[in-house]
C-alpha cells in the first residue's frame, strides 16, 4: 500500500468513527482511530475545508452538511431507479430496444440503469457512463426542462464538443431543439454520441415539478424513422409520465 492509499484509508477510518458517534472531540478521534496526533489534525483541517466535518462551539466535530447532500443524491437515485425499473422492463419487452435511465450530475448526465437484453446490437451506453447534457436525446431531455435561467447559463458557458457526426455543436440550434422539446414533450437524437445510433427520450419530474431524470428508447438509427419514431415517442412519454406520477408529480 503506497503513501497515498494509506492517507485515504486513514481518512476513511476517521469518517467511519462518526457512524457510531454523533460528535467527537479532537482527542477522542485520536484515541479511537489510533492515528498520530499530527496526522489527525491535518486530515480534520482538510475535512473542515471541504465540508465533510464541522466544528461546533463546544470544540466537538460532527459530520458536515455535505454528507446530507450526498445522502440526498444517493437516496433520490435509488428511489428513481427502484420506481422506474418495472416500467423500463415492460417498455423493453414491448419495443425490444434498449431502455436507459439517467439523472443529472452537474453539467453531465449519468446512466443509472439500462435494460437491453432483447436488443441484438449493444450500444455504447452503460451504467455509470456519463454524457454532457447537450448531447443525446436522454441527456437533453433533462436539459430541455430545466429552468430558463439554468439553460441560459449552461449554454453560454458550455463548450459544445462533437462526439459523433450528429452532435449538436451550434448553440442556436441547441436552443431550437430545446424549445421544440418543450412543445412536444420529448427529445430525439441521431448519431450524437455514437454514429448510426438514435434515441427518443422524455423527462421525468418529481413532486415539486422539477425534472430529475430522463428515460430513453435507443437503438440502431435505421429503426428510428417514420412510424417507428411516432410509436416510440408516445410510448416513452407515457412511461415517463407514469414514473413521474409515482414520484408524486401532478401534471397541470
Amino acid at each position: 500500500m503506497n503513501n497515498k492509499n494509506k492517507t485515504v484509508v486513514r481518512s476513511m477510518d476517521i469518517l467511519n468513527l462518526f457512524i457510531e458517534h454523533t460528535e467527537l472531540s479532537f482527542q477522542e478521534i485520536i484515541n479511537l482511530s489510533g492515528i498520530p496526533k499530527t496526522s489527525v489534525y491535518r486530515m480534520i483541517r482538510s475535512f473542515e475545508e471541504m465540508g465533510f466535518l464541522e466544528k461546533g462551539s463546544d470544540a466537538k466535530y460532527r459530520l458536515g452538511l455535505l454528507f446530507l447532500k450526498f445522502g440526498h443524491l444517493v437516496s433520490m437515485r435509488l428511489d428513481i431507479r427502484k420506481i422506474a425499473y418495472p416500467f423500463m422492463q415492460d417498455l423493453h419487452n414491448d419495443v425490444k430496444e434498449a431502455i436507459n435511465l439517467i439523472v443529472r450530475e452537474g453539467n453531465e448526465a449519468i446512466y443509472i440503469e439500462k435494460i437491453d437484453t432483447k436488443q441484438k446490437v449493444r450500444l455504447y451506453t452503460a451504467i455509470g457512463r456519463k454524457s454532457p447534457l447537450y448531447a443525446g436525446a436522454c441527456s437533453r431531455s433533462i436539459l430541455s426542462f430545466l429552468p430558463d435561467a439554468e439553460i441560459k447559463a449552461y449554454i453560454e458557458t458550455e463548450e459544445l464538443k462533437p462526439f459523433a457526426q450528429g452532435t449538436i455543436t451550434d448553440k442556436d440550434k441547441l436552443y431550437e431543439t430545446i424549445q421544440q422539446a418543450r412543445m412536444e414533450g420529448y427529445t430525439i437524437s441521431h448519431s450524437e454520441l455514437e454514429n448510426h445510433t438514435s434515441a427518443v427520450a422524455a423527462p421525468i419530474f418529481n413532486h415539486l415539478g422539477e425534472v430529475v431524470a430522463g428515460i430513453s428508447i435507443a437503438g440502431i438509427e435505421a429503426n428510428y424513422k417514420g412510424e417507428n419514431v411516432e410509436n416510440f415517442k408516445e410510448k416513452v412519454k407515457k412511461v415517463a409520465e407514469d414514473i413521474s406520477r409515482q414520484l408524486g408529480y401532478i401534471k397541470e
